[in-house]
């Protein structure tokens, strides 16, 4: 861990602005919101402004820095992994719509096709990686500070807005303004990058990073979206939390994990309807740093995938390659723990040969005996951070005996499918549809298919176009709506033809999910990861 003194050279930046970063660490922006301070950490205060030798020597300071941080980064890549593989290349990764783009303030946008739904009034706001920085040296696809696009949707008008979201992180270097951390994929711990889905529960609205703390986001009436801080939960939480956490439509529960790369590698949780954590669960049956990145929950049980890849930030630290690898000779198994077990010793383990599983798309039980869990399964693993256009994901339904410990498998798809969701109100019960995208490489998507997981095939499917690519497709339910499947499917989806892209809207319960309207947006949305649609009435009520 840096210590905050390390970060005392930079000289003061006087700024009246209420998101500067200079404002953000002096805990200002605490003042202008409802969420409790003590559930927020805040940033150490840059500079002084009674020293006044500290912009010479500041300036003098920074250049040090900077010569050192370059030295580090070049050692990285000619010393530990020469040469730089296309994959984390910035000159060949930060090209076409994977390049990052500025802050955008709320702007009102046209609505070219079709109507605006009053039951889609809210918010669609997606997370993604958007470099403050050119980096120095290796850089991946999934790295890069988190940037939120979100657009405002009300009585038929539109209104979009970008913002970084303002991490710990974004705010040292921005301050700097240089990159201070190397890339290593997930980033130091307490210094993430909030990059990749946001989640509402308890209230509270989280851009979300699985190597830090949740960050608190607050969504205006004008489409602003603002960084609260970092919440720990009234210091309950430790170091970093899962992008994926699960919330039960019925209890208003909230179920979630976190990743280390000692022992416990995983260790379960969960928050309580009013956002209280409950006791920790480590896992020591977890022999290995597998890497975890999602997760399934039914009535009475958490599922989770380990798979055959693992993540050791450690291996880099003492020169033995890279932090991820694929371990070929794993055997991938599934785990199976009660939702309220106090240990893991009432964890039960299922062989699952040639099954790797980076998301869940849900779970569910039948009866006594079985547990189903369907999930795209990643072919080809060793490919997977590395050269992952060659990775073909392929959805399955594996159906769990817990009586005889029997695994089987079932394809429902040979497409490459990933990135999927389903009506939220089906989290951890039986439902019969999910949406997935059509994997040109992720998590640039070609079209959107809807999959029957009781016919156990694709029912439904909408190409976005030659040429044009979205993202992950959500589903907006209609309101009143008594069907699962009565409502809209959203993304953004950009045409690299024109450069231009849109926000597109279809009819989940139409045959070829026909778009029932698109928003031209003011510029370009870069390609990014996990979203959510949050209606008017839940954003009134986040706090």
């Amino acid at each position: 861990m840096v210590s905050s003194a390390f970060f005392q050279i930079q000289p003061p930046r006087k700024s009246n602005q209420p998101n500067s970063p200079i404002s953000f660490f002096n805990g200002n922006i605490a003042q202008s919101c409802s969420l409790p301070k003590k559930n927020m950490i805040f940033l150490p205060t840059i500079g002084s402004d009674g020293d006044t030798n500290s912009e010479g020597l500041g300036k003098g300071a920074l250049e040090l820095l900077e010569s050192f941080l370059s030295f580090f980064s070049t050692s990285l890549v000619y010393f530990i992994n020469p040469p730089l593989h296309p994959s984390v290349d910035p000159k060949h990764v930060l090209t076409g719509n994977f390049a990052p783009v500025d802050e955008l303030p709320p702007i009102d946008c046209l609505v070219v096709e079709g109507e605006l739904s009053q039951s889609l009034n809210g918010t669609y706001i997606r997370n993604g990686p958007n470099p403050l920085h050119q980096p120095r040296g290796p850089h991946h696809l999934f790295e890069g500070d988190g940037m939120l696009h979100s657009i405002r949707l009300s009585d038929g008008r539109a209104t979009f807005c970008s913002r970084y979201v303002k991490t710990y992180k974004y705010a040292l270097e921005d301050n700097v303004g240089f990159p201070i951390f190397p890339n290593i994929l997930s980033g130091f711990h307490s210094f993430g990058l909030a990059n990749t889905s946001l989640s509402l529960f308890s209230n509270r609205l989280f851009a979300l990073g699985e190597s830090d703390l949740p960050y608190s986001i607050h969504l205006s009436e004008e489409g602003d979206i603002e960084t609260i801080g970092r919440c720990d939960f009234d210091g309950k939480a430790f170091v970093n939390m899962t992008a994926h956490p699960k919330i039960d439509p019925e209890t208003g529960e909230t179920f979630a994990f976190r990743c280390s790369s000692i022992p416990p590698y995983i260790t379960f949780f969960s928050i309580d309807k009013e956002g209280s954590k409950q006791q920790d669960v480590p896992i020591f049956s977890m022999t290995n740093p597998t890497f975890v990145h999602d997760f399934s929950i039914t009535k009475q049980y958490i599922v989770f995938s380990e798979s055959q890849i693992e993540m050791n930030p450690l291996r880099l630290m003492m020169c033995k390659g890279m932090p991820v690898s694929a371990e070929l000779d794993k055997v991938p198994r599934i785990g199976v723990l009660p939702r309220y077990a106090s240990t893991d010793s009432e964890i039960r383990w299922f062989e699952a040969p040639g099954f790797n599983a980076m998301h869940a798309v849900n779970a569910w039980e039948e009866g006594d005996e079985e547990i189903i869990l369907v999930a795209p399964n990643a072919i080809s693993t060793e490919n997977l951070f590395h050269n992952i256009e060659k990775v073909h994901f392929s959805l399955e339904k594996v159906r769990i005996n817990l009586r005889n410990g029997s695994v089987t498998r079932t394809t429902l798809s040979q497409k490459n499918l990933e990135l999927g969701s389903i009506n939220p109100s089906y989290v951890g019960k039986r439902n019969r549809y999910a949406y997935m995208g059509i994997g040109e490489m992720i998590p640039k998507m070609s079209g959107v298919v809807k999959i029957d997981m009781d016919l156990e095939c694709e029912v439904s499917r909408r190409p976005y176009g030659a040429g044009c690519f979205g993202g992950e497709p959500i589903f907006v339910a209609k309101d009143g709506a008594s069907g699962e499947d009565e409502g809209y499917i959203v993304s953004y989806v950009h045409d690299e033809n024109s450069g231009a892209s849109r926000f597109v809207v279809m009819d989940a319960n139409s045959q070829t999910l026909d778009v029932v309207a698109a928003v031209k947006l003011p510029r370009r949305v870069p390609y990014g990861f996990h979203g959510l649609f949050v209606k008017d009435g839940d954003i009134r009520e986040i706090y």
